[in-house]
């Protein structure tokens, strides 16, 4: 159980000082009986706020397609956020609403977003090898020769001392300057700097796929809401 202004602020719907104010203009009732004092001990279950229950109460995980310009940062000197995206309750939730890894702002594709602490470290501990699938469009013709080249697991990138893990580079036959690249790890712009290690440069990237979720038909900006079962 927890205290009920505590409970509103984690979900966004006020902040622990406004929970007064917050009960006296909306119809808040636990088990049916109409609530008033913010100190209150309750189970988020038992909670409605205008007769619908609570937005999310065992938190949220989404897929989202991230359009060019946009950062994955919290910090709003950084530019346009997709965390502009959310409704604003969700961008007002604590723990905050945070990505699963990050996509910089020139790569559009499929993010994570979720408030779930613990996802944000299973999913991106190396350790668990979650597969991340990115296509790519690259200023120069890419040749058979690389296959096992980027499959060997001995790529060194610029600035780095170890190499890149193995990773699997898909060639489209009727598109010679468009590829697939298979990664188990998130270094720092890693498509772009294993394109640069064999001296081609990356003019386009999107990522499609994050282990075994897809993007499906959301469009540019577009997210939606994950089950467990799906991850």
């Amino acid at each position: 159980m927890r205290r009920l202004d505590q409970l509103l602020a984690n979900l966004g719907y006020c902040s622990r000082s406004e929970a007064r104010d917050f009960l006296k203009k909306h119809l808040v009732t636990v088990r049916g009986a109409t609530v008033r004092d913010p100190s209150g001990k309750v189970l988020a279950a038992d909670v409605l706020i205008d007769g619908e229950p609570l937005d999310h109460p065992d938190g949220l995980l989404l897929v989202l397609n991230k359009p060019l310009g946009l950062v994955c940062s919290h910090d709003e000197r950084e530019g346009p956020r997709v965390y502009d995206l959310l409704p604003e309750r969700w961008r007002a939730r604590n723990p905050q609403v945070t990505s699963i890894g990050r996509l910089d702002k020139d790569t559009s594709g499929l993010i994570l977003l979720t408030d779930r602490t613990e996802l944000v470290h299973q999913y991106t501990s190396p350790k668990h090898k979650v597969p991340k699938l990115y296509r790519a469009t690259v200023d120069a013709d890419l040749t058979p020769e690389l296959i096992p080249l980027f499959a060997a697991g001995t790529l060194v990138m610029d600035g780095e001392t170890s190499p890149c893990a193995p990773a699997e580079l898909r060639l489209i036959n009727t598109q010679p300057r468009t590829a697939e690249l298979v990664l188990t790890e998130g270094k720092y712009h890693q498509v772009r700097r294993m394109f640069a290690a064999v001296g081609v440069t990356v003019l386009t990237l999107h990522r499609v796929q994050f282990g075994r979720l897809t993007l499906g038909d959301l469009g540019s900006g577009a997210f939606r809401e994950v089950g467990m079962v799906e991850i």
